[in-house]
């Protein structure tokens, strides 16, 4: 089966880290989720998503991708405009075509985030074909 054959070299343990750097872009008050500059937890949420998606991404064959479909995060600590952020994946269980990952994130000062994402290894063609034919309905 082509997906457990991509998953299968998906290793629990593997991990990523992505650093990022806070634009006025990525701010609560910018993109309305807040009314202060600091690094918008919807912003957040986006780079762990692309920090899990690359890691997965290095693994798998070109016909195949990861879809999101979960996450659990604490936004424990704001972080200015200007300051960097380093977002960490850990794959934590592989069942499957189902990955779980532990995320951390922390700026130059604190940990600023902890939780889970879990994502979904599917087939590019498949999958759209499937989405597709909800817009035909």
């Amino acid at each position: 089966m082509e997906h457990e054959q991509g998953s299968s070299r998906l290793k629990v343990g593997m991990e990523l880290k992505k650093d990022y750097t806070v634009t006025r872009n990525e701010t609560a008050k910018h993109i309305g989720s807040g009314g202060v500059e600091v690094l918008a937890t919807p912003m957040l949420v986006n780079w762990v998503e692309n920090a899990a998606y690359e890691m997965a991404g290095l693994c798998l064959p070109d016909e195949e991708t990861t879809v999101g479909v979960n996450i659990n995060l604490d936004h424990m600590a704001a972080t200015p405009v200007g300051m960097k952020v380093r977002v960490k994946v850990l794959l934590k269980e592989v069942d499957r075509k189902k990955l779980i990952y532990s995320v951390e994130a922390w700026d130059t000062v604190q940990k600023v985030a902890e939780g889970t994402h879990m994502r979904y290894v599917v087939t590019k063609t498949k999958f759209m074909g499937k989405v597709l034919q909800k817009r035909d309905q």
